[in-house]
């Protein structure tokens, strides 16, 4: 449980919502290097963790040996394994759908995280918040306008990586502040980075196309493979720091903001311009979200009035 009252919403919302605009280019770099380096999904996912705990290590270290007497390892090494599967099936649904298609079907995960934040954590979730993620939600449909073609097994990779993302956002609020963020996200690095290592070569030994382990087929990979890690260290970094400042279930329709980076890479990076219906979409998206700013800052003002 949380050791203490979310001290900032605003700040927590604001936080939120910027990391949620930069983090789909990690996904666009996976599709990426799966289109055009031919590198498996579990191989870039491994790099993301390998390079996020590369760029995180030096901090962790420049903090003091202080930072590596976690209180509860366990769980912040859990975190970094269902972060890890989450990002291996993401990664898997981008290589064989577009960017927007699989962030449309990944978009349960809000309603999933609202409502495990309800139930296990307590959080008051009035009507007017549900509403704004049923809205928001109903953007995200506007966006896709899913065809059967994406109703097969592939389909279910956004699904499973959606509930156990909402997990690992879950543990982020659960573990409170027992650890600091920089603390977690280190051992959350060690975690993905052990825990696709044995997926590699287990899957790799059952002769699985999407564990094939590779080196980056040119310099420009490699780059983007650092990246790719950099932005998942230092974003997810970020997010944890949101978690303290707002509740779970303030928080997550800001996660339909991805969907508006996702279709402007999708149609720079592979040539998917958004229809009209599709700006309509990502229209209610932002409405949504701004909506829950204007709403946490009127209570705000109401509480400082009292």
């Amino acid at each position: 449980m949380p050791s203490s009252t979310p001290e900032n919403p605003l700040k927590g919302m604001a936080i939120m919502a910027a990391c949620m605009v930069i983090l789909p280019l990690m996904d666009a770099i996976a599709k990426y290097m799966a289109t055009f380096e031919a590198m498996s999904p579990a191989q870039v996912t491994f790099y993301r963790f390998f390079f996020q705990l590369v760029c995180i290590l030096p901090l962790a270290v420049f903090t003091g040996a202080a930072i590596f007497r976690p209180k509860r390892p366990w769980m912040n090494l859990l975190r970094g394994v269902l972060h890890a599967a989450a990002s291996l099936m993401f990664f898997a649904a981008v290589k064989y759908m577009p960017l927007a298609d699989v962030f449309a079907i990944y978009f349960v995960e809000p309603f999933m995280l609202t409502m495990m934040s309800a139930i296990f954590l307590r959080e008051k979730v009035g009507w007017r918040r549900w509403l704004a993620i049923v809205v928001g939600f109903s953007g995200a449909m506007i966006v896709i306008q899913p065809s059967y073609a994406i109703f097969g097994w592939t389909a279910l990779l956004p699904v499973a990586c959606a509930f156990l993302f909402t997990l690992y956002l879950f543990l982020n609020r659960a573990i409170g502040e027992a650890d600091s963020p920089l603390l977690m996200q280190t051992m959350a690095g060690v975690g993905g980075t052990l825990f696709m290592a044995a997926a590699l070569v287990i899957g790799d030994s059952t002769g699985g196309t999407d564990f094939t382990p590779s080196l980056p087929a040119s310099w420009l990979g490699l780059v983007l493979l650092m990246l790719l890690g950099s932005i998942s260290g230092y974003m997810h970094l970020l997010v944890v720091r949101a978690f303290r400042l707002a509740p779970l279930s303030l928080l997550a329709p800001f996660q339909y903001f991805e969907i508006i980076s996702a279709t402007v890479l999708g149609y720079a990076l592979f040539g998917d311009f958004p229809t009209a219906s599709k700006w309509l979409g990502i229209a209610i998206i932002v409405a949504s979200g701004l909506f829950i700013i204007w709403r946490e800052r009127s209570r705000s003002k109401q509480v400082e009035t009292v």
